[in-house]
Formats: structure tokens, sequence, C-alpha cells
């Protein structure tokens, strides 16, 4: 075999195979595409608001909808402004970072936010 294959990404196992367009791991069972890295992927992807504005870090939002906080006897209000958003990786669907006033710092999802 004069072609090299990668090692799987999960568990690192030398024994990866191709399958189609895809090389597997039969150790940890891991399938991915050689040819496009899958971090690529995740950074390629725009992050748009509730009606599909593109958003960027430093945007001003306006929240669409009462959201209920954890811990908290209040909700934010509809139509309160998030100033010097930061787009982030969040916990589960959540990638937005921020300060709100009243609340203090949290992560907002892109879907209950508009740009203004």
């Amino acid at each position: 075999m004069s072609e090299i294959l990668p090692p799987c990404p999960e568990c690192a196992s030398e024994y990866t195979y191709e399958m189609g367009a895809l090389l597997v791991c039969p150790e940890c069972g891991h399938e991915w595409s050689p040819a496009v890295p899958e971090q690529a992927d995740a950074e390629s992807i725009a992050i748009r608001d509730a009606v599909g504005n593109v958003l960027t870090d430093g945007d001003t939002v306006t929240v669409i909808k009462d959201l209920k906080v954890k811990g908290s006897a209040t909700a934010i209000k509809v139509g309160t402004k998030v100033r010097n958003i930061r787009l982030v990786n969040g916990v589960g669907d959540h990638d937005i970072d921020c300060k709100v006033d009243g609340f203090g710092a949290m992560q907002l999802k892109s879907s209950v936010v508009r740009k203004v």
C-alpha cells in the first residue's frame, strides 16, 4: 500500500481504511471525509438572526420575545437592546455571548434576536 491514510481524529487509531468517499476507524467506528476538515466547516457557517440577517462581532441586537432567565424572578422583555455582541460556539445552540443590562453576562440564541 503506497497511500498512507491519516489516523482517526477521535481515537488516534492508525488502522483507518477507505469506504467509498469516507475514511473509517475500525476501533471506534468514527467516519469522516478526508477532503473536508471538520473544523473548516464550523468556521465557515454564518450566524444569522431570526429574520435572516448575518450577525458579526460588535453588532447591536434587539430581543424579539420575552426570555425567562433561570434563577431570576424577572424576564428579559421584548425590545431589550443588547450592544456589542460576540459570536461564540456556546452550550447547545447558544451562539451569542453578551451582557444584558440588569441581568449581566449570558449567552443567547441567535433565533431570539433581530439585528438593529
